[in-house]
């Protein structure tokens, strides 16, 4: 009989139950899991659970060299690793006071936007999935790959591409590449009018994600909401431009936003600025023969490089949104502390679990991946 009452008292009523979105659905890049409980097919609340990836990322780097800690710190982010290679090379140049020199900052900038297209193009076709559109997918997947064809040629890596060390880049462009990257943005422009029809403008598509996940500017700026994200609600704020590092304010670009705030926005503000970052890789391709010199400052032996005492607080905007790198040294070898403070913090616990209160079940996986957000930054 007490077993019977304790168990009426705990227990959720009938018509209410639970559901394990992950760790393997293909709502959110990655292994990933978000536990929602629903009345009929209306979620009542959500949960994130981002304990099913890498973990310990920032604890790993306290025991490794600084040197070392490139081929890691790609890996918070897969899809997009560029920046996080940036934001920390930038933090311990800034304590080793490093000058890159300007040939590599246009390299820097040209990595950097390649990484953003490709990461875009990853999300259009996962994005499509999830409303059951798979040949967006293998158009994403495919086109992407052309993209990181370049990046095998640029730094022998496709996917995690080691290719900034503090002080500048670890190797020059070889021979022809700016041309073979410049046919590159010539096919993906020609792809677009294809993705409009097939994705973008799709009816179905523009059905299931318009008014899906709606986030108010006010609220996106309570919740710590940044990158495509916030620019979907109408706020035109990019670290690019309004805190400029690399040659961004030599360049010419612009800031796409939408209004809408929906899975819907989110999606277009991502395409617009797929373009806008073909529009600087061409700027780059030819201001780039124009900037001769080294490719990196000098730097101490790394096995046995002693970074100076200090802190160094670095940003950098990524395809995910603003990317932070908190970095603490002791003057020793290796780092004494890092912090990463990363978009998909907010983008895949807080916000999530708040659009998805009152969302309807077939409408989690939109909202998952039109935050786009990258999992092991969550559970570093």
């Amino acid at each position: 009989m007490r077993a019977e009452n304790y168990q009426a008292r705990h227990q959720p009523p009938s018509h209410e139950y639970e559901l394990n979105f992950g760790p393997n659905h293909p709502g959110i890049e990655g292994n990933y899991a978000l536990k929602v409980r629903l009345h009929g097919d209306t979620v009542i609340e959500a949960k994130a659970d981002g304990g099913y990836l890498h973990r310990g990322f920032e604890k790993l780097m306290e025991q490794r060299l600084w040197i070392q800690n490139l081929a890691l710190v790609p890996r918070i982010c897969v899809p997009d690793p560029a920046p996080m290679e940036l934001a920390y090379s930038t933090a311990v140049e800034n304590l080793c006071g490093l000058d890159v020199p300007a040939r590599a900052q246009w390299l820097r900038v040209l990595q950097m936007e390649l990484s953003r297209i490709a990461a875009h193009l990853f999300t259009f076709g996962g994005h499509a999935a999830t409303t059951g559109m798979y040949n967006p997918m293998y158009w994403g997947v495919a086109d992407r790959d052309v993209v990181l064809d370049l990046f095998e040629e640029l730094t022998g890596g496709r996917v995690y591409h080691i290719y900034n060390i503090p002080g500048g880049v670890r190797k020059d462009v070889p021979e022809g590449f700016l041309g073979r990257v410049a046919s590159t943005l010539d096919y993906l422009e020609s792809r677009l009018p294809d993705y409009d029809n097939l994705f973008f403008t799709n009816q179905v598509f523009v059905t299931r994600s318009k008014n899906v996940g709606t986030l108010s500017q006010q609220q996106a700026l309570e919740l710590g909401v940044t990158g495509p994200n916030l620019r979907a609600c109408g706020l035109a704020f990019d670290v690019r431009r309004d805190d400029p590092y690399l040659v961004y304010d030599q360049l010419e670009f612009d800031i796409p936003i939408e209004h809408a705030g929906d899975a819907w926005a989110r999606t277009l503000v991502r395409r617009a600025e797929l373009k806008e970052s073909i529009r600087i890789v061409r700027q780059v391709l030819e201001r780039l023969p124009a900037m001769p010199g080294p490719i990196r400052a000098p730097i101490p032996n790394p096995l046995a490089w002693n970074v100076p005492a200090g802190e160094y607080y670095a940003r950098v905007e990524s395809s995910k949104g603003e990317l932070s790198w908190y970095v603490v040294s002791n003057g020793g070898a290796k780092p004494y502390r890092t912090h990463i403070r990363g978009p998909s913090s907010m983008h895949a616990v807080q916000v999530l679990e708040t659009l998805c209160k009152g969302a309807r079940l077939e409408d989690v996986a939109q909202i998952m991946f039109s935050l786009d957000a990258c999992p092991p930054e969550v559970d570093r």
